[in-house]
């Protein structure tokens, strides 16, 4: 089994849990960040802002998480978007769609179909080929 499948499987796991910014424990709430990491089982930061425009800090937090960036996303990989000014977001793509935590939802939530928003660049786990 490929490790994004495992990465897929375990944000599926996520769907339904609250949202909460910077949550990192599913029974208490997650934000986006707190769903990619807990998805690939990788550290999260926690000094960041709700509201960014700065990508390259957020490529840099990736790379620290031990993650790499990949031309194409696949399933389990982390897509970094640009949901709004000043604002990005990450989601994980699954085979139908993306998982991500809908602050406008209140939940961990799968979306199917492509990404709504502008994609910034895709990353995985080092160890995937």
């Amino acid at each position: 089994m490929r490790r994004g499948d495992a990465a897929a499987r375990a944000a599926r796991a996520l769907v339904g849990a609250r949202f909460r910014l910077h949550g990192r424990d599913p029974a208490t709430g997650l934000d986006c960040v707190g769903v990619a990491a807990a998805a690939l089982g990788c550290p999260a930061p926690a000094d960041y802002a709700m509201r960014t425009g700065d990508a390259d800090r957020a490529a840099m937090a990736l790379a620290a998480a031990g993650l790499g960036r990949v031309a194409h996303g696949a399933p389990g990989d982390v897509v970094l978007m640009r949901s709004g000014p000043g604002q990005l977001h990450l989601a994980v793509l699954t085979d139908s769609g993306m998982i991500h935590a809908d602050a406008s939802l209140r939940r961990v939530v799968e979306r199917p179909g492509a990404p709504p928003w502008p994609v910034i660049g895709a990353w995985r786990g080092e160890k995937e080929g």
